[in-house]
């Protein structure tokens, strides 16, 4: 009986050692649970949560879980701040860029605008230069000889044409209303051709020339009178 007395505590000493010492957990097992926690770190920081939110600070038994929950936080953290960087970094660039484009995009405006502004001025001085040096030159009647008074004329014209090189002039000869159609479109022919002849002589090439006659077709001036038909017995200067 002795014997059997002894032996019930003894299994029940067994029994309560077997439970109390549990087998330690293998590697694969702590690194399976370090990794779960690491990935509820990383949600619960997604999900808005502070650090100290950790679920397994007071678990003392497995302290890899603690750790691998903050590592998974704290990972998070960082790549939402380097995300937050790269994008305002992004966003100073696209800034930098669009205002780079807008002072160019200015300045060639201002560029365009300018030079503009130079060709227009350009073309006013060019037209102003034609408008004064261009004037009529007149003939006497049933003649095509230059006039001593109208000399100075066709050297204003001359000088006019050696300043501007690019500039295309037409001579139109034009008679009075007498005599017929057919001789007057060959008298201003005539006296387009003497106009052209001097400035010849002038230094300015016949090429930058061109002549036509309109017979009596376009008076200046219908009276009957010799001031009015001296007015139509002309050469005028027009750019073309």
């Amino acid at each position: 009986m002795r014997y059997g007395i002894y032996l019930v505590p003894a299994a029940i000493v067994l029994t309560l050692g077997s439970l109390a010492c549990k087998p330690p957990k293998t590697a694969e097992e702590i690194k399976a649970e370090t990794q779960a926690a690491f990935n509820e770190g990383v949600q619960a920081f997604k999900d808005g949560k502070a650090r100290t939110a950790n679920p397994f600070l007071n678990d003392k038994d497995n302290p890899h879980k603690m750790q691998g929950w903050n590592d998974g936080w704290d990972k998070a953290a960082a790549d939402k701040a380097a995300a937050d960087k790269a994008a305002a970094e992004k966003a100073v660039v696209v800034d930098q860029a669009a205002a780079d484009a807008k002072a160019a995009a200015a300045r060639k405006a201002a560029e365009e605008a300018a030079r503009k502004a130079a060709e227009a001025e350009r073309a006013a001085v060019f037209r102003a230069a034609a408008d004064k040096a261009l004037a009529n030159i007149h003939f006497d009647y049933d003649k095509a000889e230059i006039k001593e008074s109208d000399r100075a004329i066709l050297q204003s014209i001359a000088d006019f044409m050696k300043a501007y090189p690019t500039a295309r002039v037409e001579i139109a000869g034009n008679c009075d209303e007498r005599g017929t159609n057919e001789y007057n479109l060959a008298l201003g022919n005539k006296r387009a051709a003497a106009a052209l002849a001097y400035l010849k002589t002038l230094g300015v090439d016949e090429a930058r020339f061109s002549t036509i006659s309109y017979g009596k077709e376009k008076p200046l001036c219908t009276e009957a009178n010799e001031a009015c038909w001296n007015q139509n017995r002309r050469d005028e200067f027009r750019l073309r």
